[in-house]
């Protein structure tokens, strides 16, 4: 039987207390100074930055304002409901009407008065 080696000391163990590095922001400017970024780098880094956060508000808007139209949609279906309805009752009524109108009335040969 072989026997198990301690693990390196920078492995830690079940035993140990592992701390979260700080923020990513933190540990990027402690390995790059401010002063070693060139012009182009940073403006192009704000750009992707504000491309990331361009594309993030749209989807988000998107979505909200998609909700929004949603529900007021659903509070608005009774009335246009009633509205669509009052319409159609209309228009078939004056359809009616006006093609009434083209058949004179006969006696009882008319077949609408049936």
């Amino acid at each position: 039987m072989s026997r198990l080696t301690e693990p390196p000391r920078h492995v830690p163990t079940l035993t140990d207390i592992v701390h979260p590095a700080s923020t990513p922001e933190a540990t990027v400017s402690a390995d790059i100074a401010p002063a070693e970024i060139s012009v182009e780098t940073q403006e192009l880094l704000v750009q992707r930055v504000m491309q990331g956060v361009d594309l993030m508000l749209e989807r988000r808007l998107h979505d909200a304002i998609e909700q929004l139209i949603l529900a007021h949609t659903k509070a608005l279906m009774p009335r246009l409901r009633e509205e669509i309805e009052l319409l159609v009752r209309e228009s078939v009524t004056h359809a009616f009407v006006r093609e009434s109108a083209l058949f004179p009335i006969q006696s009882k040969n008319n077949p609408l008065q049936r």
